[in-house]
């Protein structure tokens, strides 16, 4: 069998080269309007629930926030994966949804949940929130504020916190492609009247 082809194609290889200079040609233009993202979003539909608990060690964390939430989440439909991260002072809960669950119809059952959960959840241990609309590959970059000389002990960790919220997060916000910029750990600065 491949010595008739091999014999077909030096007997007829003007037709060899015209097949060839076709298949480029098509190969050509299928690529031209194949399309095509830099960094294709692979990752599935998901939810991520975030609290903020500056006075909780990683095991409380787990105890009091991320399990009531895990408990609370754990029967919405189309749910396939939870996964959650507790480490001191934030709980992260991360819900995967199948591809076909549209992703604002989830936010919307993950947001009627969080409502049902905070009353478990004692307010000063921090309140439950969704974090924005974004994939697996949304998340780029995480920074620590910290003084440029490590023993200058002029900062407090309310006065770090308060650059973060206040000038870092604002300037980063107004970048493009920016979604959100989240901040965990110091003590915000509270203003009462």
């Amino acid at each position: 069998m491949i010595e008739k082809i091999i014999s077909f194609s030096v007997r007829n290889y003007i037709v060899v080269l015209v097949l060839t200079l076709i298949l480029i040609l098509w190969g050509s233009y299928s690529l031209s309007e194949l399309p095509v993202d830099a960094v294709p979003d692979v990752t599935s539909n998901q939810v991520d629930v975030i609290t903020n608990s500056p006075s909780l060690a990683s095991l409380e964390i787990e105890k009091f926030i991320t399990a009531p939430i895990e408990m609370a989440m754990s029967n919405i439909p189309g749910l396939i994966e939870m996964r959650s991260t507790s480490k001191f002072g934030l709980s992260v809960v991360k819900l995967v949804f199948t591809d076909n669950t549209d992703v604002y119809w989830a936010r919307q059952q993950v947001f009627e949940r969080i409502q049902a959960v905070q009353a478990e959840i004692p307010e000063e241990l921090g309140k439950p929130y969704m974090g924005p609309v974004s994939t697996g590959l949304g998340e780029v970059y995480q920074y620590v504020v910290r003084p440029e000389n490590p023993k200058d002990k002029s900062f407090s960790l309310m006065e770090i916190r308060t650059l973060q919220d206040w000038n870092i997060r604002k300037q980063l916000l107004g970048i493009p492609g920016i979604a959100e910029v989240s901040g965990f750990g110091g003590y915000k600065k509270r203003i009462s009247g």
